[in-house]
């Protein structure tokens, strides 16, 4: 039997030192060229070379050390009542909280701490911090988290992080004492005391919000009821600390339906709070201060900069058909064990609208068909005349469903696949039922601006210049058009560079106006997103609410006023603090089965 490489071995022992370090024996560890990541007992760190150089392996070991660390010494349900409602003060709390577990962890062994500082280099220079010029461009959480690091560890932080830090590092001292929080390290729930003072001293919250001390008992224990979807959805969160994983923790309050009934009226301290993020596909993504459920306007108080570098175009337009062939057996090959089981609820989807369309007969007619099931009276009684029947269809409406799927980075890697995936299988079996669909994706054309933001900057930077980037909308199928002839252009959403920024009002505005145009009787809409809309240059140099609460405002607007249906799927985040019909799945390969789900319970109603 042929020996075990170099690799091999690497793998094997770290996966032990993984489940030893979490004294959790069913901890699986993978290895992955994608975003290190975490859900629950699975995690997914960075592959080294088979040469394993020494770098590599210390990042690979960090990452490791660091998810493992959080399942043994984080309480999910403790962490997740305290929390704050605000993103920002959120992202900053579940930053903290990051920094306690990895200096509890690696007090006493420095080959943890170097490896978690090795995971921390890496992750900080795909950061905002590292190219921060000024106090405006530092991500306050990146920025707080390395802080109370210093404080609690005594390291330093990476030198990439220094200038953006020296730009708040006096502002923070002057207004709170970090080292405080060393004082109840090992205590979870003392230390969220202190870093809800902290919070407050910094004005992130309004006053000091303690962690709830009533739910000690039933509530909590009914929490942990759901380990595994508790861990999931903090372990998103918590990566607010964790370079790129921070993206998408940062939108999301703990408590959506309390956040939205406060008042957050901080549009003013956009300077602050509004960062821009990485350049990178990977990037840190600005926070925004969250805007109550009616801050609505028929006068949507929203503007682009300029039209003029913005596209719509079809996914022939972006990829010769070569590579959209070879981008689709990607996508199949590596989504091949999940057709089936998705196939099997189109199926199912399939036999309940068909059941709708079930005909159904009016006897004892004059005319039309012969009833030959009443043919026996007539030999019974020869005076009896014939009996007919005349096939009448049930009142099922011409239907259209549309598709619009988020295309921004952090959909990338197995989000945006089983998007694609699912999206195909409904268009295919819509098809069936004689129900058009179309797919539309949404991103931008460029990191940080684009065309759009050179056009600011050579008009002089007049302030509040509105929408900021140049956007890109793009169309899979059209609703004419047959799945097999668009079968291939899914594949384009495989294709490495595509996914940047996401607009979401404007996408949903041009998504819904083309549904408009539509002749059908009933329009869907159905929207699948893994977050608030992000655009680092839009929310650079405008309010930290500004995409938000135009999105907030289109959503009001197609609910209130317009004949389409809307529903939303959210990936990983909460979206019913938007949409009012609205489901969120933790993990992407459910998505198939709650569009399909979703779709069907619409044409039950109906």
């Amino acid at each position: 039997m042929a020996q075990d490489s170099p690799l091999d071995r690497f793998k094997a022992v770290l996966g032990g030192a993984a489940r030893a370090l979490a004294d959790e024996p069913e901890v699986e560890l993978a290895y992955s060229a994608d975003t290190p990541a975490q859900s629950g007992k699975h995690l997914k760190v960075p592959m080294p070379p088979r040469t394993l150089p020494a770098e590599q392996v210390a990042e690979a070991r960090g990452f490791a050390d660091g998810f493992a660390l959080r399942l043994r010494l984080h309480d999910t349900a403790l962490h997740q009542r305290g929390a704050p409602t605000d993103p920002t003060a959120r992202a900053v709390y579940d930053a903290v909280e990051s920094a306690r577990i990895e200096a509890l962890g690696s007090r006493g062994y420095e080959g943890i701490g170097d490896n978690l500082a090795h995971a921390l280099d890496v992750r900080i220079k795909a950061d905002q911090i590292a190219r921060a010029r000024s106090r405006a461009e530092v991500p306050l959480s990146t920025a707080l988290g390395l802080l109370v690091r210093e404080a609690l560890t005594g390291r330093a932080s990476p030198p990439a992080a220094e200038p953006g830090l020296v730009e708040v590092r006096d502002w923070v001292a002057s207004r709170t004492d970090l080292a405080a929080l060393a004082l109840a390290l090992d205590d979870q729930r003392a230390f969220q005391t202190l870093a809800a003072k902290m919070l407050a001293d910094l004005e992130l919250v309004e006053g000091e919000q303690q962690p709830d001390e009533t739910d000690e008992g039933g509530e909590e224990d009914a929490a942990d009821d759901d380990g595994q979807e508790g861990e999931s959805e903090d372990d998103s969160n918590s990566g607010a600390a964790e370079g790129e994983m921070q993206a998408r923790g940062e939108e999301r309050p703990a408590d959506d339906q309390q956040g939205e009934s406060e008042e957050a009226e901080q549009d003013g301290e956009s300077d602050r709070d509004g960062e821009p993020g990485d350049e990178g596909e990977e990037g840190m993504q600005p926070v925004r201060p969250p805007r109550p459920r009616d801050d609505m306007s028929p006068q949507f108080d929203y503007k682009p900069w300029t039209t003029k570098f913005d596209e719509v175009v079809t996914a022939t337009d972006l990829c010769d058909m070569d590579e959209l062939i070879r981008l689709r057996g990607y996508l199949d090959q590596q989504l091949a064990h999940l057709q089936s089981a998705v196939s099997k609820l189109a199926n199912r989807l399939q036999r309940r609208l068909m059941a709708q369309q079930n005909r159904s007969w009016d006897f004892d007619q004059e005319e039309g068909l012969l009833d030959a099931a009443r043919l026996a009276r007539v030999i019974v009684s020869p005076g009896q005349s014939l009996s007919y029947k005349v096939e009448r269809d049930t009142d099922f409406r011409d239907t259209v469903v549309t598709l619009l799927i988020d295309n921004s980075g952090s959909m990338r890697g197995r989000p945006i696949s089983i998007a694609a995936i699912s999206a195909d299988i409904l268009a295919r079996t819509l098809e069936r039922c004689g129900v058009k669909t179309e797919i539309l994706g949404f991103t931008t054309r460029a990191w940080k601006g684009g065309q759009s933001r050179e056009a600011w900057l050579a008009a002089g930077r007049p302030p509040q210049p509105g929408r900021l980037n140049d956007v890109r909308h793009i169309i899979y199928k059209q609703a004419d058009e047959p799945w097999r002839r668009a079968r291939q252009n899914l594949g384009l959403m495989m294709r490495e560079g595509l996914l940047k920024e996401n607009i979401d009002g404007e996408a949903l505005l041009w998504a819904h106006n083309r549904l408009i145009a539509r002749g059908e009787d009933r329009r869907i809409l159905m929207v699948i997103s893994d977050g608030a809309p992000v655009d680092d240059s839009t929310l650079s140099v405008n309010s930290g609410s500004y995409l938000e609460r135009h999105l907030r405002q289109v959503i009001g607007w197609i609910e209130s006023k317009s004949p389409v249906e809307l529903i939303a799927i959210g990936i990983g985040h909460d979206v019913t603090r938007y949409y009012a019909r609205a489901v969120t799945i933790m993990d992407a390969e459910q998505l198939g089965g709650t569009i399909m789900e979703q779709l069907a319970s619409l044409f039950d109603q109906d």
